[in-house]
């Protein structure tokens, strides 16, 4: 479990965690969301004590992480999959690794194996590994102490549609066994798929602490995709009742309706006598409701109409 209350870090004048307090609980996958500049891997250092907080206080398994004799057994993490020295091999990395946290040697050839590097890949350079590569060996190390606390900071980053599925799938398994695990992505689909719960940040500051589906429930509002053909007829009602109206997501044509649900899009058009050709209700996304929610506390926003290369600081 990590327990943050109250952290606080301030860089000179700027603050890039704002008395922040949220707790990662075991069993589940938590999703870490925020804008560029939110501060979150500023947070992850703080989980880690790769920084020491201005203020408050943050726990590993209920201690600092610095207080924590052989860490890699408590807490793995992937910050960095390019932090590794390139002369060494892959083996060599693990197994020094190993040898400081006194896991046994043979669990290094157990994790090379568990995130697909085969002993003729182990024993190559590192500088010679693809993206891809270098994020399963990442992966590898913060497997290797077998710990009970996961942080993973963009662990989908290089990997192929294989590679996306199989830690997709090994997340769930290892929160299924009771770990926690604590995942950072800006891969909204993924994370949709992925995590059971979500700590949403802006600015340094909570968002929102929530599970997956009571997010994307109490954040959208009714939406439901309708087809009928007599549609400008059907806009005409619905926006005289009050709903937001606008084009359908595709070259199908109809509408998506916004403030009523598909029951009263529906009775209206049986009481004005039109017939429907689709009446669809629609779930917003993650990413929907996460842009409408972090687009106030984005760092660094494009200019409307801006050309590459062009844009607004926040």
């Amino acid at each position: 479990m990590i327990e943050a209350r109250e952290l606080t870090k301030r860089y000179g004048d700027g603050t890039a965690v704002d008395r922040l307090s949220f707790s990662v609980r075991p069993g589940r996958v938590t999703g870490f969301l925020g804008p560029n500049g939110a501060g979150k891997s500023t947070t992850m250092r703080l989980v880690l004590g790769l920084d020491a907080p201005t203020s408050g206080r943050v726990t590993v398994a209920g201690r600092p992480y610095r207080e924590l004799a052989t860490p890699l057994r408590v807490v793995g993490s992937l910050l960095d999959a390019g932090g590794v020295h390139g002369g060494r091999s892959a083996y060599q990395h693990l197994a020094g690794l190993a040898a400081s946290n006194g896991i046994p040697r043979r669990r290094v050839d157990a994790v090379l194996d568990l995130v697909g590097l085969d002993p003729g890949t182990a024993r190559r350079r590192v500088r010679g590994f693809s993206l891809g590569m270098g994020q399963r060996l990442g992966i590898a190390g913060a497997l290797l102490g077998d710990p009970e606390v996961l942080i993973l900071d963009e662990p989908v980053n290089g990997l192929d549609t294989e590679g996306i599925r199989w830690i997709r799938d090994l997340m769930r398994s290892l929160a299924a066994e009771g770990r926690t695990v604590f995942l950072s992505s800006h891969l909204m689909s993924e994370m949709e798929l992925t995590a059971d719960h979500l700590v949403v940040i802006g600015r340094g500051r909570l968002l929102a602490d929530a599970p997956m589906r009571e997010f994307l429930e109490s954040h959208a509002g009714a939406r439901t995709l309708v087809r009928a053909p007599e549609a400008e007829r059907l806009r005409e009602l619905l926006e005289g009742a009050g709903a937001v109206v606008r084009p359908g997501p595709d070259a199908r044509g109809g509408w998506l309706v916004e403030g009523r649900d598909a029951a009263a899009v529906g009775e209206l058009a049986r009481a004005n006598g039109l017939a429907l050709h689709e009446l669809t209700p629609r779930r917003s996304s993650l990413e929907e409701v996460y842009t409408a929610m972090a687009a106030d506390a984005a760092e660094y926003r494009a200019a409307p109409g801006a050309r590459r290369g062009e844009g607004v600081v926040r």
